[in-house]
């Protein structure tokens, strides 16, 4: 097996280190590098897309990469018709649309089992309950649970309620209220695009995550060698250098973790475990590094104005996106138990 970066990759995330905002990511054409060519992409796939979201982790960007080309981009591409994927993927490639997901639902942490409903009415669907924590976007792909099993709904901003919800980082996300959404058969895809958005959608915070943790030990790292205390610097104290190498192997277990699910994932492997081993080490992981590097910031380590302050907020959201360490375990032993020995 061969773990050395493809070109494309390297390539990427040169060009997204360089111009980390929207705007600069559709000019430069990383949006459309790591979609289908039958799509109007350039061919790449969910490895160069994590090689652009550890970038975009680095820099703290707001860019919603992840949720409008990862999650849903790929999704319309992958099970939309023609039709579809001209109408919503190719205004997305441009940055022109912002495509969202909205999985999350308060008080269910199980998106394969969505409480929100659909039902077949004359001429198509419609859709009735509440996605919270969603990331904002002109376009929502919905999970809603039917008569005849699991569905993904295509639907626009001006046919549901959106609201705005304050998260923990600023960060914009929304309320999604499906009050008797009414949509054509057009909107729909099948069942098995709502695990196909998820799985990326776990691999993508994890790539985030593994961005924030990785400058933040070295914003931490730089600290500790230049900050003085007792006429020393304070990386040279032995319960500061512990700390620290601690930080780097929850790090390297979150970059190796994360590249082994994706390459399964991009593979089409058995990879459940993978992906909840990858999350736990990114919730878990994440968890250490950002409280490590708060600890020896000391004082200016909770200044929300010292950049610092982002990169704990954002390594907090990760942590707990689509699921913490402790629902991970859950999935772990329940994917172990379902192995046959």
């Amino acid at each position: 097996m061969d773990f050395e970066f493809s070109e494309a990759q390297r390539d990427l995330a040169a060009m997204v280190r360089e111009h980390p905002q929207w705007t600069d990511l559709a000019a430069s054409g990383v949006l459309a590098a790591a979609l289908p060519e039958s799509a109007g992409g350039n061919g790449f796939g969910l490895l160069e897309q994590c090689s652009v979201l550890v970038e975009l982790g680095r820099a703290v960007s707001s860019a919603p990469y992840l949720p409008s080309i990862v999650q849903a981009a790929s999704t319309v591409a992958r099970f939309g018709t023609a039709e579809a994927v001209d109408r919503w993927v190719r205004p997305a490639l441009t940055g022109s649309t912002v495509l969202s997901v909205a999985l999350s639902e308060e008080n269910n942490d199980d998106p394969l089992a969505p409480v929100t409903r659909a039902s077949q009415v004359d001429g198509g669907w419609r859709l009735t309950g509440t996605k919270s924590l969603v990331p904002p976007g002109e376009v929502f792909l919905v999970p809603a649970s039917t008569s005849d099993g699991l569905r993904l709904f295509l639907v626009r901003a001006d046919e549901a309620s959106v609201l705005p919800q304050e998260v923990v980082d600023g960060d914009d996300s929304c309320l999604l209220d499906l009050a008797d959404v009414h949509l054509d058969d057009d909107r729909v895809l099948p069942g098995e695009a709502v695990s196909f958005a998820l799985h990326r959608g776990v691999v993508g915070h994890c790539a985030l995550q593994l961005g924030v943790v990785e400058r933040a030990l070295e914003m931490t790292t730089e600290y500790a060698r230049t900050r003085q205390q007792f006429d020393r610097p304070i990386g040279s104290f032995q319960a500061v250098t512990q700390r620290l190498a601690d930080a780097y192997i929850q790090v390297e277990a979150i970059r190796l973790t994360l590249w082994q699910a994706a390459w399964r994932l991009s593979e089409g492997l058995p990879c459940d475990t993978e992906l909840a081993t990858a999350k736990f080490w990114a919730a878990e992981g994440g968890h250490y590094v950002a409280h490590t590097a708060v600890h020896v910031h000391g004082g200016m380590g909770i200044d929300l104005s010292h950049p610092l302050h982002r990169y704990f907020t954002a390594a907090k959201r990760h942590e707990f996106a689509l699921g913490g360490a402790t629902t991970q375990l859950l999935h772990i032993g329940s994917a172990l138990a379902a192995t046959p020995v």
